[in-house]
Parts: structure tokens; C-alpha cells; sequence
């Protein structure tokens, strides 16, 4: 299949390949160059922090926390 680069640098990735890789509008992919080949890769929708956010169970509240890491928690 091929596909022309616009004056903007835009393509129009063909819409077979878009339907079995199920590819949406808005779908934000990932471009990268391997051995002087354009590869597009689908970027992961999730934030990195949202990935981890919520995933320590501390027991205690996160003022609490940080008074005590800065040295200044209150002795309960």
C-alpha cells in the first residue's frame, strides 16, 4: 500500500491497515525510526503515574507522611 506526505508532513495510514489494527481517530500512536524505516507503534493511552497512583497502602494519611519524612509529625 502506499500513501503520499503532505506539505504539513501529514500521511493517511490506508483505511484497511487502520480496521485490522484498530486504529481510531484521535488514536495516538508512537513514531520511531528502526534501520531507516519508519515504524508507528500505538502509544499507551494511560499516564505513567496514573499506572502506579494508589498503588501503596500507607495506613495513614499522606499529611501525616510527609510530616513525618520532614521530621515534624505529631506523636500520636
Amino acid at each position: 500500500m502506499k500513501t503520499v506526505v503532505s506539505a504539513k508532513g501529514q500521511i493517511t495510514i490506508p483505511q484497511p491497515l487502520r480496521r485490522r489494527l484498530g486504529i481510531r481517530a484521535g488514536q495516538a500512536l508512537e513514531v520511531s525510526e528502526k534501520s531507516g524505516c519508519l515504524v508507528l507503534a500505538k502509544a499507551d493511552a494511560r499516564d505513567p503515574v496514573d499506572a502506579v497512583y494508589g498503588m501503596l497502602k500507607l495506613g495513614r494519611p499522606t499529611d501525616h507522611l510527609m510530616a513525618q519524612l520532614r521530621g515534624n509529625a505529631p506523636h500520636l
